[in-house]
């Protein structure tokens, strides 16, 4: 018998990956979180029936949120990370010894106790002592937060359920009183192929374009996520990615990585034509 994982792309667009078995399904407060084994991308967690890590590709994913800001300012020394609960951003982050403090806003702590049981290949650095974890709404949580951060990294679920009001008006501003005068704000800015990820990806460019001089838009291939193309947000109030980029600075950390690399980075700002169009036409919505 064979068993598959399906996750739904859009009305007539389904993704299929054979699992070995199921490790873990557990109903939180929040949502359901289930780990699945697979022979091709290893483990899975999903949440309320959608992909968001696997062993195989996560790797694209981490590099690509956390390495961009830090090349760019490799200064920063205090962080936000809201949502993460897999580990792997914070992996990524821990990996710079200048980091003083790595805060962490997670609103579902059995997130966490799953990928720590489950997933140690991610959740392999929560115990650092620069990490403290806070399991709450990251919208309640940057409410409170002024002039603090260098960096700011929206590691969130898609927008809707407990991810949907870190999409909001609201929530980018409380980031932007919550980031010093040179503060960066990178987040995970959905698919721009599909019609309705690209219709959410063009409301959260609109908004954070609302607050921050600066804001860009970068991408990565991530083969388990709808289409495969997925986009960051970059915005800042002083650096831009491309101008500012300091190669040396960020070399000068001797880091090894699997996806992420200097050349790459400029590169990654280079943006297919169709995807320029719907940016460019967000403010027109």
């Amino acid at each position: 018998m064979e068993l598959w994982f399906t996750e739904k792309h859009t009305e007539d667009v389904r993704f299929s990956i054979r699992v070995e078995k199921q490790l873990c399904s557990v109903q939180s407060p929040f949502q359901r979180i289930d780990v699945f084994d697979s022979k091709e991308f290893g483990r899975i967690l999903t949440l309320d029936g959608f992909i968001m890590v696997t062993e195989k590709d996560e790797f694209i994913y981490h590099d690509m949120i956390v390495h961009v800001p830090m090349a760019t300012n490799p200064k920063i020394k205090n962080v936000l990370v809201i949502g993460a609960g897999d580990g792997g951003t914070v992996r990524e982050l821990t990996r710079y010894p200048t980091l003083e403090r790595i805060d962490v806003a997670e609103i579902d702590e059995a997130v966490v106790s799953v990928c720590r049981e489950y997933l140690p290949k991610t959740a392999c650095r929560f115990d650092d002592p620069r990490v403290r974890l806070y399991f709450e709404d990251g919208l309640r949580f940057v409410r409170s937060q002024v002039d603090r951060y260098d960096l700011i990294i929206v590691d969130s679920t898609d927008p809707f359920g407990p991810g949907e009001g870190l999409f909001t008006k609201e929530f980018y501003g409380n980031c932007y009183k919550a980031l010093k005068d040179d503060g960066i704000l990178v987040n995970q800015h959905e698919s721009p192929y599909y019609e309705n990820d690209a219709k959410s990806m063009k409301r959260a460019h609109r908004r954070i374009k609302a607050f921050f001089p600066v804001c860009r838009v970068y991408q990565a291939h991530i083969p388990t996520y709808p289409s495969g193309h997925w986009l960051f947000g970059f915005a800042s109030k002083k650096y831009d990615p491309v101008a500012d980029f300091d190669p040396h600075g960020w070399s000068a950390f001797q880091l090894r990585t699997k996806y992420y690399n200097t050349a790459l980075h400029r590169g990654c700002f280079a943006l297919p034509t169709y995807v320029n169009e719907l940016l460019e036409s967000a403010d027109d919505e």
